[in-house]
């Protein structure tokens, strides 16, 4: 198969002993492309050092995570800006917005966000979102702000089927990792009812790992186990889901 990770933090502390392992584990099971979201300004330099190391294979996006604004969000905004401007990057993010873990800085959130979103479209760069509990959230903000030629892909998702298909109608995928394969999921008869048109997959390692690896540390060779689970609902092969996510995310990416 020939896959694309559109979602992986492979520059983290958990990689740091076997990375260049890793990443070749993911080429060899059939994802050779694996896009890399940065999580905060202490994260650049990592996230910089992986892509400069494995340029044919791991691609930057540059963002402040959610869970990542503070009180201080205009100077890592800043710090951000500056960084995206200057270099080339793949995608905006990971951005968005997340009520699961802390809504102290609920309009900090916000405010974050929507810059993000605005330098996305200026720089006529896709985002990837995250949105833990806040998809309504995130979709209304959105539909606010109507911003001119944003796209991008909904990271993670665990929306409704009403929520998707809002989604989907501003222009946006969804993006399918391991919770595909977790028992207690409704995400299979959710997207029975979306074409497979408007998906790509991911990993999110190293976090959200599919079963078998359920509770271990996430890489993208896992991705396999996705596609596996995704054709499943679909009633197709792994190759086929492979091909059809793979072309959706060189389109939505600009991938060659």
């Amino acid at each position: 198969m020939n896959l694309i990770d559109t979602h992986t933090h492979l520059f983290g502390k958990q990689f740091d002993a076997d990375r260049p392992a890793t990443i070749q584990g993911a080429i060899d099971s059939g994802c050779h492309t694996m896009l890399l979201p940065n999580i905060d300004v202490e994260s650049i330099s990592a996230l910089k050092e992986t892509c400069i190391a494995f340029p044919a294979n791991c691609l930057p996006m540059m963002g402040l995570h959610p869970c990542s604004v503070g009180a201080d969000v205009e100077t890592a905004l800043e710090r951000i800006r500056l960084e995206l401007f200057a270099a080339k990057y793949i995608a905006v993010g990971e951005i968005g917005l997340d009520l699961h873990w802390d809504k102290t800085y609920q309009e900090q959130q916000r405010v974050a966000f929507v810059t993000q979103c605005r330098w996305a479209a200026q720089l006529a760069l896709p985002v990837s979102i995250h949105s833990r509990e806040a998809t309504a959230w995130a979709i209304k903000i959105l539909h606010e702000e109507n911003i001119s030629g944003l796209r991008g892909v909904f990271h993670c998702f665990s929306g409704t089927l009403e929520e998707a298909n809002q989604v989907i109608a501003m222009g946006f995928m969804l993006g399918i990792g391991g919770v595909i394969t977790y028992k207690n999921t409704d995400l299979r008869e959710l997207l029975s009812g979306i074409s497979s048109e408007h998906l790509v997959l991911e990993t999110d390692s190293p976090y959200l790992a599919p079963n078998p690896h359920r509770g271990k540390r996430n890489e993208s060779s896992y991705l396999t186990f996705i596609a596996e689970e995704l054709a499943k609902v679909y009633r197709i092969t792994a190759q086929e889901i492979g091909e059809v996510t793979t072309v959706n995310a060189r389109m939505m990416f600009g991938l060659r």
